[in-house]
């Protein structure tokens, strides 16, 4: 709240600046252009304040859970307030990727073989100089999985490693295969329902560093994911937890939100394009199994994923395919503590999907929900380039685990 008073506070300064200096004469010289803009400023504010500023949603299958995050993740049950000349899904969800800072990050890159002759890569941010954690084998490492096209170089990814920096962590990247500028080995690529490449990645992050503490968070499809994953293989893995955001439940809700006219416009053959661009790198790899042309023609990603993903992965039909990534089926399995923010006016992933019964009945899992946030958005602020809403979630979650997790099997 001290955070809003205070940007409202520099905003009507600003305000009071302009007109002094640039409105002299004429209509708002006479008063009534002052009252007006005045008045709409206070009736804006009002409606602001009590109808899109509000706490999350909050739902856990257990007290235990909820009572940690409430004394150690403060932030989940605290009032939000989004940009205010920035409040809307779809402003928020374009504007970010342009708004937000790309803090600086030295990577180290290393790819590593899978079973099938492919091949992985992996960007680490080693955090050599850490002074809560100077041994390396005790660090805690943070495993990140970017979202549908994404790697290691997305803001949102660039600020994760960034806080997790100033807690003294390491991060390691995990690039799906292809999209990070190395070659393909095979003739494979990746989707939210096979979880083979990223099993290969934990084991492997795991053997590295077995005494240091390790978590996960994925951001979108890489949410989808790891979600997946861990409804697959239950308690049994080297995770002592994970964060997911702006997850798309089910893939079904998610591709007919997304081919409504406009969003199919403003999100949807945008992200076709990235798909067939990330693809036709490696075209002659496919050629054999799959028509590219026929592939280069789709106009959505429903589309896209009928001619390549269910193909690729052999599945019967794109229903088949659908079915098995969507992550809401998978919820009821996760066996570690899963925090999952969303927000409700996410186009990408509607609210109706959100699986609330299902999280009610899983004490391992908390969904955060927010009023508003579009997609990966959750800009906060009157100009929210350094931080976000979610950002300060993955910070204080993280930090939360690290520190504090073993009072939740003592619950």
């Amino acid at each position: 709240m001290q955070r809003l008073a205070m940007d409202l506070r520099m905003l009507s300064r600003e305000l009071s600046l302009y007109l002094e200096h640039q409105v002299r004469v004429g209509f708002f010289g006479s008063g009534v252009g002052l009252s007006l803009i005045l008045g709409f400023s206070v009736a804006y504010a009002c409606y602001y304040l009590s109808s899109i500023a509000k706490k999350p949603q909050l739902v856990t299958g257990g007290e235990s859970f909820s009572r940690f995050l409430q004394n150690h993740c403060p932030v989940v049950t605290e009032t939000y307030y989004p940009t205010v000349w920035c409040w809307e899904s779809r402003g928020q969800t374009l504007l970010r990727p342009f708004i937000t800072s790309k803090p600086s990050v030295q990577y180290r890159n290393e790819l590593i073989k899978t079973a099938d002759g492919g091949q992985i890569s992996l960007d680490w941010f080693d955090n050599c100089n850490s002074k809560c954690y100077m041994d390396t084998t005790t660090r805690p490492t943070v495993l990140l999985l970017p979202g549908l096209t994404g790697t290691s170089k997305e803001s949102y990814i660039l600020h994760m490693i960034h806080l997790s920096e100033e807690l003294g962590y390491r991060c390691v990247v995990f690039n799906n295969r292809g999209v990070a500028g190395e070659n393909l080995l095979t003739p494979r690529t990746y989707c939210c329902a096979n979880t083979e490449d990223l099993e290969t990645v934990i084991h492997h992050v795991h053997r590295l560093y077995p005494s240091a503490p390790f978590l996960a968070a994925g951001v979108s499809m890489g949410g989808m994911l790891l979600l997946n994953y861990l409804g697959k293989i239950g308690p049994k893995t080297p995770l002592k937890a994970a964060a997911t955001f702006s997850v798309g439940w089910n893939t079904f809700a998610c591709s007919e939100s997304l081919e409504k006219p406009l969003n199919w416009l403003l999100f949807n053959y945008y992200l076709t394009t990235c798909l067939q661009s990330s693809v036709n790198k490696h075209r002659h790899m496919f050629v054999k199994q799959i028509d590219m042309d026929h592939v280069m023609k789709a106009k959505s990603i429903r589309e896209f994923d009928k001619r390549f993903t269910s193909v690729m992965f052999g599945y019967q039909t794109i229903d088949d395919y659908y079915t098995d990534a969507s992550p809401n089926r998978r919820l009821k399995s996760v066996g570690i503590p899963v925090l999952c923010l969303n927000s409700v006016d996410d186009v990408f992933s509607p609210s109706h999907a959100i699986p609330i019964e299902t999280a009610r009945q899983n004490p391992n899992v908390a969904l955060v929900l927010t009023s508003y946030g579009g997609h990966i958005g959750f800009l906060e602020g009157i100009w929210p380039r350094q931080s976000t809403y979610m950002d300060r979630v993955f910070k204080q979650f993280v930090q939360a685990m690290v520190e504090h997790g073993h009072e939740l099997s003592s619950m």
